[in-house]
């Protein structure tokens, strides 16, 4: 991924599922822009034409980034790989993105920072523009975290149990529905009890109790977003 802060991805990188990841022969590396940067100085940034507040990434600094990185022609990366820019307007992370991406033999994540990219970035070196959510961050190194976790968890030997990604929130196994609820013990807390049928040991009664809750959650889900559209505007 290209960024400017490099080393906010050692961290990330520790994480067991991700460690996992890259021992099992995945790959993450970070490119810093400004040791590429043709301008003096570190300069990675400029002010916008026409004016307004806040800094704009340059064109000419991402394109050597991605030339001196991968050694080919910037418009031709998309070409061979899947190259995506972080900014909030872009296709909202979702799990059929996820395993869009997770599919992919080599994704290229672009972090913007200040105002964003100059836009003929976008135009003619990105093959998509992804947003984890529609609100604004300081930079997109933590949303680039976020799409890696997401993405890396689908590979295989990434989990401690391979069942663990089969049955969860969104998957296919559930309908795209969120996850259903969890408990362990003690089996009762201050006179709060663990619903009878996971206690049951009937496991069938208990399949169908959790995908009845999972139907449950995914429909108040739509019913908070239904009830938020109808008061907006």
């Amino acid at each position: 991924m290209l960024t400017l802060f490099p080393q906010w991805f050692a961290w990330f990188g520790e994480q067991r599922h991700v460690a996992n990841a890259l021992a099992g022969g995945s790959e993450l590396t970070c490119v810093d822009m400004r040791a590429h940067t043709p301008l003096s100085g570190g300069q990675v940034d400029d002010t916008p034409f026409g004016g307004g507040a806040g800094m704009v990434l340059r064109v000419d600094v991402v394109d050597a980034a991605l030339r001196g990185h991968y050694g080919v022609e910037p418009e031709e990366l998309r070409a061979r790989r899947r190259v995506a820019v972080l900014a909030p307007g872009g296709r909202l992370l979702d799990e059929q993105l996820v395993t869009e991406l997770a599919a992919e033999p080599a994704l290229t994540l672009l972090c913007g920072r200040y105002e964003g990219f100059d836009e003929r970035i976008l135009d003619h070196y990105a093959s998509d523009v992804i947003s984890i959510g529609r609100y604004v961050l300081s930079g997109g190194e933590l949303a680039a975290m976020v799409v890696c976790d997401a993405v890396l968890r689908k590979l295989p030997g990434t989990l401690g149990h391979e069942e663990s990604a089969l049955q969860e929130s969104f998957s296919a196994a559930l309908e795209g529905e969120p996850e259903y609820p969890h408990y362990t013990r003690p089996a009762e807390f201050r006179g709060w009890r663990v619903p009878d049928v996971l206690l049951s040991g009937h496991h069938e009664e208990i399949e169908r109790w959790r995908r009845e809750q999972s139907r449950v959650r995914g429909a108040r889900v739509r019913e908070r977003g239904s009830a938020h559209g109808r008061g907006a505007g």
